[in-house]
């Protein structure tokens, strides 16, 4: 893998000005963390270098004055919003965010479901964390915020929230996801802090959209492919641009807000420490791109599977027509078609000439291998088999798994299961493989290589079971997929051929 990133320059920079930050507030700073602390794939993908984890590096070194809160939206709760990238809602995702800070020994203080309006679902879910011993908060819908200021900023706007007890100087805001409301629970509080007495300030942790590059650079393109199902914009900051003849790149919603968060400052300092919503933000990841060109080639593939993606949902009713334009619009602008992914590329040209469901690999050394549905192996199953003979060496006609062993596996599928498909999975095949490595050489030798299928790419020509995409998830391989569900008759037609 080529590297456009320097990871170690970014935790050294960006953990001293986020301490410059808090300095200069009073009592207590709240600091919005958006996209996520950890597991940020999103941000690995498009920089190359970014490792996942890299923001709760910096914030482990701030733990002692740390808390969390965890921000989640009763709309998402209501509709069993998930995290795409590891398949899970977001109300259980709070869970395992939880656990997770607090495996690292830092302090989660509680939950806030924001724009609550009554939601039955919300009200099972509280009482759900409450009798897991989780101090769980209400932040009401607004009427026509962000824009009504003078409602947001009184006694009937936040002024009805429920206010979050703290103790730390350092209140760290984070959600499973974009548009839960974690500005909002920010502003809220500082608004309830004032009329306790406490000074507090407020901060945005934002990795995208990167202040510092053009509009249309690749990588703030990839962001907006990111949050299509927000409706979220790039946009230049018409603020910081007034205030200092300077053009910084923000996005909407951080626009809207900022009057609302001038007219806080000025109720508890008198005057506003901000002149534009990018003065909010303590975003150096900007002046840690290493490599250009290879961090835009790497937004580009994004924006392609974030396409993908869309098409996917979109065939599952999950997503919008306009997500999947928005996003084709995004494709246009940065004049990338599927076709510059080569992975799409091969299963296609294999679907052609087999006519059966086809998938494709692109290994760490660019090189491309394929597979086709058959009897015994969906396209996925046998792609990941000649993908781990081909690292180990092993010639393309050795057979791993032997048809005695699959046998009964695909009667246990069908016969005691009910399943409509015998053919394995990924999974399955790793199991068998794992099975047979005690007696066999050559499986031991394939398994030993599946680390090294960390950050392939791969494209298959139907849409496959979760079971398939949770693997290759899990291997870290990239996964795209034509929004068809399978090619059953034409399959039929070329089997009993």
């Amino acid at each position: 893998m080529k590297y456009g990133f320097d990871n170690a320059k970014y935790l050294k920079i960006q953990s001293e000005h986020i301490k410059q930050r808090i300095a200069t507030f009073g009592d207590k700073l709240y600091m919005e963390f958006g996209g996520k602390l950890f597991d940020d794939y999103h941000a690995s993908r498009v920089l190359p270098g970014f490792e996942p984890d890299s923001k709760l590096k910096m914030l482990m070194q701030m733990k002692d004055d740390a808390e969390i809160v965890i921000v989640i939206s009763a709309v998402d709760i209501e509709k069993n919003k998930v995290r795409s990238d590891l398949g899970i809602t977001y109300d259980m995702d709070v869970l395992r965010l939880r656990d997770e800070f607090m495996a690292r020994d830092l302090s989660v203080n509680s939950v806030v479901i924001t724009h609550f309006n009554g939601q039955a679902s919300a009200e099972a879910y509280r009482k759900r964390l409450e009798n897991m011993g989780i101090k769980v908060y209400y932040h009401h819908t607004i009427e026509d915020y962000p824009h009504n200021v003078a409602l947001i900023d009184s006694d009937e706007g936040f002024g009805k929230n429920d206010y979050v007890e703290t103790t730390r100087p350092l209140i760290v805001v984070t959600a499973p996801g974009p548009g839960s409301g974690k500005m909002a629970v920010c502003l809220s509080q500082l608004y309830q802090e004032n009329k306790r007495g406490i000074k507090a300030g407020y901060a945005k942790f934002e990795t995208f959209p990167i202040w510092n590059l053009p509009l249309t650079h690749p990588i703030n393109l990839a962001y907006e492919a990111a949050t299509a199902d927000l409706e979220d914009v790039n946009m230049i900051d018409p603020f910081h641009l007034d205030a200092y003849g300077e053009t910084a790149v923000n996005y909407n919603r951080d626009v809207e807000i900022f009057p609302v968060m001038n007219a806080l400052f000025d109720d508890i300092y008198g005057y506003s420490p901000y002149k534009s919503p990018t003065d909010m933000g303590v975003n150096m990841i900007g002046y840690c791109i290493s490599d250009d060109d290879v961090c835009s080639e790497a937004s580009l593939q994004e924006v392609i599977r974030r396409y993908y993606t869309a098409l996917c949902n979109f065939a599952d009713g999950k997503a919008t027509e306009a997500e999947v334009n928005k996003i084709a619009l995004l494709m246009k602008r940065s004049r990338i078609t599927t076709a510059d992914r080569r992975t799409t590329v091969a299963a296609k040209e294999r679907l052609d000439k087999s006519g059966v469901a086809t998938a494709a690999i692109e290994l760490e050394d660019g090189t491309i291998l394929t597979a086709e549905t058959s009897p015994l192996l969906g396209p996925s199953a046998a792609l990941l088999l000649n993908a781990l003979k081909h690292i180990a060496g092993i010639a393309h006609n050795v057979k791993l798994i032997p048809q005695t062993m699959i046998a009964p596996i695909q009667k246990m599928k069908v016969s005691y299961l009910h399943g409509h498909n015998p053919r394995l999975h990924t999974d399955e095949v790793l199991v068998a493989i794992s099975m047979m490595s005690l007696i066999d050489e050559n499986c031991k030798l394939a398994l030993e290589q599946l680390p090294k299928l960390q950050g392939a790419q791969v494209h298959s020509t139907v849409m496959l079971s979760e079971v398939d995409r949770k693997t290759f998830n899990k291997l870290g391989i990239g996964l795209t997929c034509d929004p068809v569900r399978r090619l059953k008759d034409r399959q039929r037609k070329t089997e009993l051929a």
